[in-house]
């Protein structure tokens, strides 16, 4: 396999970048990332990705405005109580027993601007999919949004609001434009290195014996009392009563590296080949990354199996509307590097992985290195052989049901 990221034709229709300066405001405010997302498009925009050039058309990119999301968008997966408490900003979260009722505690307390947190991040990730759902850009990206851990009446993991969720119950919906009227299927992909618990167990639907419009699956790390604790963040086991071939997981151990990911990746082409979905949303949350806090994966970006190489194929080679979105990584600048890079790669443009850093207002936050890779560490990846078997073989039996699902498919 080839693991250079090379320059793409221009795109018949241009990326969608989701941003606007209200939502990078609201959104540097998230207590767990303050001041992240001004890091990462300021970047972007530091190296030009943006720019248009007079003349040329089509446009690599397009810049799109987000809306807030009203309250009944809101309420297509949230509790009326759960947006009720967590958007007023009277309520007192240190004291109302509420609080701890909504999760709105610990890693995820209240802030000021919390409600229009709320509305910006869902409102531009459902922007995402609206404009890959009305046929304006095959591809949107949205790095506020990927808020993976949000349930429905309960506030999780430096999450508040599950756009995930709301963006995938958007696109599942009917295209009433289609005749005949099809139901799209909406495959959702998640690289974080925590489990997609809530998007995971929202469309689980456990011995269920018929196709589904929505599969998920999570790549991460699971070890005992590693957030978040869920059986599904296991190896699925196909003869569990609870089993569902459209609820998938691939745990890894520490270390996971760009070998421990080139060795799994047939498996998640495999399965988007069984499944053939409409729709793609790729989860890409940067704390399984070498550098992050977090210290458990030792993934790069670049090289085969890496995360850019990764996002090069789904973007560039699987059919379907993509949307990218964001989620953990708590390294600021790494943070903003690898965003960075993957809009470039999006939009068939790659940056040099060695390529300095612009001198501009935030230079100084990329000591000592000044360049734009996040280069691997010097952790084991403790992968090893007969687990990657395992993973191996588990799938086929996981395969065999999905594709005879697909095959007699019963909506």
């Amino acid at each position: 396999m080839d693991s250079r990221v090379e320059y793409t034709e221009l795109p018949a229709k241009p990326v969608a970048y989701i941003f606007s300066e209200d939502l990078v405001k609201i959104s540097s405010r998230l207590p767990s990332n303050r001041n992240r997302s001004l890091l990462v498009h300021s970047l972007v925009h530091a190296y030009g990705l943006l720019a248009t050039c007079p003349g040329q058309a089509p446009q690599r990119f397009l810049v799109v405005r987000p809306r807030p999301a009203g309250k009944k968008e809101l309420l297509a997966y949230h509790t009326h109580d759960y947006l009720e408490y967590a958007m007023n900003e009277s309520s007192d979260a240190q004291n109302l027993p509420e609080a701890s009722e909504f999760g709105l505690e610990d890693d995820c307390p209240m802030f000021h601007g919390i409600k229009d947190y709320i509305t910006q991040v869902a409102g531009a990730t459902l922007t995402g999919a609206a404009v890959i759902r009305n046929d304006t850009s095959d591809v949107a990206i949205c790095w506020d949004g990927g808020r993976h851990h949000a349930k429905k009446a309960r506030a999780s993991g430096f999450c508040y609001v599950a756009d995930c969720i709301l963006a995938i119950l958007f696109l599942k919906r009917t295209v009433p434009s289609a005749y005949p009227l099809k139901k799209p299927r909406v495959m959702y992909l998640d690289l974080d290195l925590h489990f997609s618990d809530a998007v995971s167990q929202a469309f689980h639907k456990p011995g269920s014996t018929t196709t589904a419009q929505v599969l998920t699956l999570s790549i991460h790390h699971a070890a005992p009392g590693f957030f978040p604790v869920s059986p599904l963040a296991s190896l699925p086991d196909v003869d569990n009563p609870s089993f569902d071939p459209f609820t998938l997981s691939v745990p890894l151990k520490a270390g996971a590296s760009t070998k421990t990911f080139l060795r799994i990746w047939p498996i998640i082409e495999h399965v988007k080949d069984i499944f053939q979905p409409d729709f793609i949303l790729v989860q890409c949350g940067l704390d399984g990354l070498a550098g992050d806090p977090m210290a458990t994966f030792n993934w790069s970006l670049g090289g085969e199996g890496s995360l850019g190489w990764c996002i090069q194929r789904i973007v560039h080679e699987w059919q379907g509307k993509k949307m990218l979105l964001g989620g953990g990584g708590y390294n600021t600048p790494n943070a903003a590097r690898a965003w960075t890079y993957l809009t470039s790669v999006v939009g068939g443009i790659p940056l040099p992985l060695d390529a300095d850093i612009p001198e501009y207002s935030g230079y100084l936050r990329f000591k000592p290195s000044f360049t734009l890779d996040v280069p691997a560490g010097n952790m084991q990846d403790q992968n090893m052989e007969e687990y990657l078997q395992t993973i191996e073989a588990t799938y086929e039996g996981i395969l065999s049901v999905l594709h005879s699902r697909m095959v007699s498919p019963t909506l």
